[in-house]
């Protein structure tokens, strides 16, 4: 799953506190990239940073509604991309980090 943000500091945030809710497994923040795209209705043009959330299709939902909640702007741009495939060692890692007693 991926979201971007204007500033480094709250996409830190969100892969902080997504990985430490075990929304997700891990999280990794890239940037500047350099965006053009249509918001809201205006065009924006700028500097923005990637987050890529590494979850399973258990806790989608959970972790979509996460970034609703807490994403500094109105409609964030959140997509998901299912993997058909990984390790078998690394997928049970990611299903051992974002389950735990009491988890959806």
């Amino acid at each position: 799953m991926t979201t971007t943000t204007e500033t480094p500091d709250s996409a830190t945030k969100l892969a902080n506190d997504a990985v430490r809710a075990r929304l997700a497994a891990s999280a990794h923040v890239v940037g500047p990239v350099a965006v053009a795209a249509w918001q809201l209705g205006d065009f924006f043009a700028g500097e923005q940073w990637t987050t890529t959330f590494i979850t399973t299709e258990e806790r989608y939902a959970d972790l979509e509604n996460f970034l609703l909640d807490r994403h500094p702007e109105k409609n964030p741009q959140i997509t998901a991309i299912v993997v058909a495939e990984a390790a078998s060692a690394y997928r049970a890692g990611v299903r051992q980090a974002t389950d735990w007693p009491g988890s959806a």
